[in-house]
């Protein structure tokens, strides 16, 4: 009962901070002065990503910042964590995932088995992405992510601020209105490093063995498990029923 007593107030807590009228950099930092030390961003690197970093470090808002190193992603975004770091004069903290389990995955599917079947793919998911967030996420109370509601159908129903059961932590969307031309603008206009795959059709980037350009008028994720019909998630982030 304690338990659920605290998740309570803490999601209360939140809603009554995270605000769709004030910019983000405002509310971001009253969360941090209300959860000393347990905020935590996780960024994908991609555009949404790149600003709420730079947003973070400008306004030197003291939000930890992780991201997951699958093992198995593009020359590009390796170098785009040392430009951003760089040019941001901030740390990002590196989860990977567990040696034995990769192992394991890689022993019984192949290396590349994440093709064969969508079992094997969400598997494969779950070694290098779902059990890393787990444990970059350990002790947060508040969940700050790069989700817009123009990404994808799933994503379309998300609320500003929401309570995540697996985690058990406040989930929140700093950028959830803005368009994709806001984004771009406001890189631009910053200088915000970002991958140089965004300039030759890769508008949302994952894993490379899973991750390809989209031809023109393909939807933004499209290329992301092309192989696979229907919803394109990985289990990081999760629609409510």
């Amino acid at each position: 009962m304690e338990s659920i007593s605290k998740n309570q107030n803490t999601f209360t807590t939140v809603q009554s901070i995270a605000s769709e009228e004030q910019a983000p950099e405002l509310w971001l930092a009253e969360l941090c002065t209300a959860f000393p030390g347990e905020v935590v961003f996780t960024t994908s690197l991609g555009i949404e990503d790149q600003v709420i970093t730079h947003i973070l470090a400008t306004h030197k808002i003291p939000v930890r910042i992780v991201t997951l190193d699958t093992g198995r992603l593009f020359g590009e975004s390796y170098e785009l964590i040392q430009r951003t770091m760089t040019r941001c004069k901030i740390n990002i903290e590196l989860f990977f995932p567990d040696t034995a389990q990769v192992e394991q995955l890689v022993a019984s599917q192949g290396i590349n088995g994440f093709y064969d079947s969508v079992e094997n793919r969400k598997r494969c998911c779950q070694v290098r992405k779902v059990e890393p967030l787990r444990r970059a996420l350990s002790g947060a109370a508040v969940w700050v992510t790069g989700i817009r509601k123009e990404q994808s159908e799933n994503r379309s129903d998300f609320p500003i601020a929401e309570w995540d059961e697996q985690h058990q932590a406040a989930k929140v969307h700093p950028l959830l209105h803005w368009t994709e031309e806001q984004v771009w603008a406001y890189i631009r206009e910053h200088s915000v490093p970002y991958n140089l795959l965004h300039d030759k059709g890769f508008p949302s980037i994952g894993c490379a063995p899973c991750t390809r350009a989209v031809q023109p008028g393909e939807h933004a994720r499209a290329g992301r498990w092309w192989w696979e019909q229907g919803a394109q998630e990985c289990g990081l982030h999760q629609a409510k029923k």
